[in-house]
């Protein structure tokens, strides 16, 4: 018997803000250079928090603390698979020299939201900036929401 049950993707994302400016990766998606914030999958037995701080890490080599929660977004993916994307607030404490970011990160940047909306590289998905406004209307709210037993 097939289980045909919905099964969505569970990921994390951070916006992450440093003197008016976003950290964002740029990446491969699809076959196009894109940008999006540092962004995964939650993986086996971690929370969700543990994630989005792996997450950064290893695609941006900034440690984080995370500082809010921003919530949940239903994304439809361009590939047809259906993410709901945890989006957190963090703010960066130090850069790892030693650190080596995923081989499928382009490279970073640090840009404002003018900068975002005006590159020539498109965004993953209009989360990215939807997030980015949410974080700017000060719409976080306390991590203690996000809970794991």
């Amino acid at each position: 018997m097939t289980d045909d049950r919905f099964t969505p993707h569970a990921t994390v994302a951070t916006v992450i803000e440093r003197h008016g400016k976003f950290l964002l990766v740029e990446e491969y998606s699809q076959g196009k250079r894109v940008l999006n914030q540092p962004a995964g999958h939650l993986e086996p037995n971690e929370t969700l928090l543990e994630a989005a701080v792996r997450e950064t890490l290893e695609e941006t080599c900034w440690q984080i603390a995370l500082t809010g929660y921003l919530g949940v977004t239903i994304v439809n993916g361009a590939n047809g698979v259906c993410y709901l994307r945890h989006s957190f607030v963090g703010t960066p404490i130090e850069y790892s020299e030693s650190f080596e970011r995923d081989a499928k990160i382009i490279d970073t940047h640090w840009l404002t939201r003018h900068e975002i909306q005006e590159s020539t590289i498109a965004l993953r998905h209009p989360v990215v900036l939807d997030i980015i406004d949410q974080y700017l209307e000060n719409k976080a709210v306390s991590l203690n929401l996000v809970r794991s037993l």
